[in-house]
């Protein structure tokens, strides 16, 4: 019914006319002292033919909305036909509708073009800057001095850096990058445990880590990037104190700092792209990209990332890992 008193609206013109016009024919013939009939017999016919024409357009209207709401469904490549157009108008509308659709097309080609261009040429560079920090991770390596392992450490942050870049550019790759196999959870994160050893160590960071038995399906480097961004986050707002590393039921990831939290302010946006918070802005590191990151990943493995935090009482993040637990058959 709504779609019918739109009709009438959009011809509201046209019917205001037959009314005027049936007006003045008729005060004409009245002027005249002409027998009214003459003027009202034709007015009701007009206005009966006028109605079934009313009503057949008004079908033929309703045939086409139909169509461009099913065709509002669709994305615009799926889009071939339009309906027949009714008029000048339509058929002008119809016309920059199609002009517009292979503008999309043609960005959309380029934009595909650009952005595979980006991929290779940031995926060869990461392949290539990695070279000279596993030279200089070597050159390191016998020496044991507080400057060596300060080095060392820079060193790992900076190829986490490089690591973040290439995830977030192959984040919203059409191939996907993702090999999902069965891993047992320990080996993966004691994996990403290795890597910040020397850390626990210099900043003499108490780890405690209880095995968690568990036997996941996942794919193995996006959740060990998952899991270093995590760690390198507890570690960098932990000044003294523990690390702890646990499981909790059903299947659920935890890593508890006591560091120095995280403000209820800024609880609920630090997984927002870009979002440091209070305490970003103190540490002037702080990119507002790892916990993004983080989220987008856990999302494309099908598991859940969650923060729960008190400023001053450190800070407790949970992974989620139920939809991977196997099941007997």
């Amino acid at each position: 019914m709504k779609l019918f008193w739109e009709y009438l609206k959009q011809h509201r013109k046209g019917i205001l006319a037959f009314a005027l016009f049936s007006v003045i024919f008729s005060v004409s013939f009245l002027l005249y002292h002409l027998p009214a009939e003459a003027v009202l017999y034709p007015a009701f016919l007009c206005t009966l033919f006028g109605a079934a024409f009313f009503l057949w357009d008004f079908f033929q209207m309703m045939g086409r909305h139909k169509i461009l709401c099913g065709l509002q469904k669709m994305t615009a490549d799926m889009i071939s036909d339009l309906p027949e157009a009714g008029g000048i108008e339509t058929r002008d509308y119809q016309e920059i509708v199609r002009c517009l659709k292979n503008e999309t097309a043609a960005l959309q080609a380029s934009f595909s073009v650009r952005y595979q261009d980006m991929m290779e040429y940031y995926t060869i560079w990461v392949h290539q800057i990695k070279t000279p920090i596993t030279s200089m991770r070597l050159s390191l390596e016998p020496e044991d001095t507080p400057l060596s392992r300060k080095l060392s450490a820079d060193l790992r942050q900076i190829e986490q850096y490089v690591e973040m870049v290439l995830a977030f550019l192959r984040l919203d790759s059409d191939t996907g990058d993702y090999v999902f196999k069965e891993y047992d959870l320990d080996g993966i994160v004691k994996q990403s445990i290795a890597k910040f050893a020397s850390d626990f160590i210099a900043r003499r960071i108490r780890l405690e880590y209880e095995p968690v038995n568990l036997r996941i399906v996942t794919d193995e480097k996006w959740l060990s990037f998952v899991m270093e961004q995590v760690l390198s986050n507890a570690l960098k707002y932990t000044r003294q104190g523990s690390i702890r590393i646990y499981l909790q039921e059903p299947a659920t990831l935890c890593v508890e700092d006591t560091g120095i939290g995280i403000e209820p302010d800024d609880l609920p946006r630090v997984f927002e792209k870009g979002y440091t918070g209070y305490n970003g802005r103190r540490d002037k590191r702080a990119s507002g990209i790892g916990l993004y990151l983080c989220r987008r990943i856990c999302r494309k493995l099908g598991a859940e990332i969650s923060i729960a935090s008190r400023p001053g009482r450190g800070t407790r993040v949970f992974l989620c890992l139920k939809q991977y637990e196997l099941r007997k058959e």
